[in-house]
């Protein structure tokens, strides 16, 4: 087929291409049909919290279903997941605890060196302090007497 044939108006009828307007008019409803279906589908791809609850759905469904199939089995894996809970909470607590005791017990032996040992740079951190403010001062006080000669 050749160009020129493509225009001629039995061509059109050939390729099954719609020719009269009623033609037309369905050939545009069943393409708008079929986009709104592809833009349905897509933004159920998109709605991710849908989807969301949908698996969640899902996996509600597969643990009741695994549930009525073997309770005892189910209720092992409740009792392990808790046993694990319990003995993470029980490890940091015993954790916490022991950290605390051992500074005590380390405060008790080393409290008056460390005690000491502050004190000692508390007190050098005021003598600079102190320093700093006596040059300041002195430097001032040149300065008066520079201008009152």
């Amino acid at each position: 087929m050749t160009s020129s044939d493509s225009t001629r108006p039995d061509a059109a009828k050939a390729d099954g291409a719609p020719t009269t307007p009623d033609e037309i008019r369905a050939d545009i409803e069943a393409t708008r049909q079929e986009l709104g279906r592809t833009v349905d589908e897509l933004s159920q791809r998109l709605d991710v919290p849908a989807r969301a609850k949908e698996g969640a759905a899902r996996a509600k469904d597969t643990a009741v279903e695994t549930y009525r199939e073997s309770p005892p089995a189910f209720a092992g894996a409740g009792a392990a997941l808790a046993g694990l809970v319990g003995l993470v909470l029980w490890r940091r607590r015993r954790a916490r605890r022991r950290a605390s005791t051992e500074d005590l017990v380390l405060d008790a032996r080393v409290g008056r060196k460390r005690r000491a040992r502050r004190a000692g740079r508390e007190l050098a951190a005021r003598r600079a302090a102190a320093r700093k403010t006596t040059r300041r001062a002195e430097k001032e006080a040149r300065r008066i007497m520079r201008r009152a000669r």
